[in-house]
């Protein structure tokens, strides 16, 4: 099991790079699928991460993408 306080830093860290415009989405995506366990509150929302980001889902709307994309991100370091 991985520290708490690591994955609220990087989630909180990999939300505002990918927001700006700063972190292509397939590095965003491959950060979110190699999450590990971790205790709740955080466990749901890192398992609902992971289970978001594993399809490409290349044919959605890029806005609206993004859009759910940040909220699962969020999610991660808001629980």
């Amino acid at each position: 099991m991985k520290r708490v306080d690591d994955l609220v830093q990087s989630a909180r860290a990999v939300h505002d790079r990918y927001a700006a415009g700063r972190m292509e989405r397939d590095i965003v995506r491959q950060w979110a699928i190699g999450l590990g366990g971790y205790p709740e509150p955080h466990a749901t929302a890192v398992a609902e991460a992971i289970a978001w980001f594993k399809p490409l889902r290349d044919g959605a709307d890029p806005v609206e993408l993004k859009i759910s994309d940040l909220a699962r991100l969020q999610a991660v370091y808001s629980a």
